[in-house]
């Protein structure tokens, strides 16, 4: 139990310095900014309470709010991925289940499977997080190209990130 507590928090520190010094200057065009701290909310057991989900993300995307002067919106679009990430666990669980204390990885259930879970959850982020971030729907196909281009590069550092993790 405490060995996990440990593991989650350096995991939650990592991702979040990653995003605040390194991802947060990426930028091409005004169309592509790779959110990487959703991450932290993807790697989280399968099993956890939905109520320590939804405060994790919470604080997850407040703590990016604060480093990002965004009050609110990475919060808001955190919740509402991590509110999602149950329904996306249960539609693409494989056919004899999750073992019991399992991680959602890559190394775990397979590169197919992860790239399904962390693009679903990664859309549903990012779809709130600019659309929020406009707040009109004048420009809604600017924005919907903006959540898909920056969806992609998300999940391929997310992917990227997650292969080295284990250690392949």
């Amino acid at each position: 139990m405490i060995n996990s507590v440990i593991r989650y928090t350096v995991i939650f520190i990592l991702l979040v310095l990653l995003q605040i010094l390194l991802f947060n200057n990426i930028q091409f065009s005004g169309y592509v900014n790779p959110y990487v701290y959703i991450m932290f909310i993807l790697l989280l057991p399968v099993e956890i309470p939905s109520w320590l989900l939804l405060i994790l993300a919470f604080f997850t995307g407040m703590t990016i709010d604060i480093f990002s002067g965004t009050p609110g919106m990475h919060s808001s679009a955190s919740v509402l991925a991590a509110f999602i990430r149950p329904s996306v666990l249960r539609s693409n669980s494989p056919r004899d289940g999750f073992e019991p204390g399992a991680q959602p990885s890559m190394l775990a259930y397979g590169f197919r499977w992860f790239l399904i879970y962390a693009t679903l959850v990664v859309l549903v982020h990012h779809t709130a997080l600019f659309y929020l971030e406009v707040f009109r729907l004048a420009d809604f196909f600017r924005t919907l190209l903006r959540v898909l281009l920056s969806s992609v590069f998300t999940v391929t550092f997310v992917l990227i990130i997650e292969y080295y993790r284990k250690g392949r």
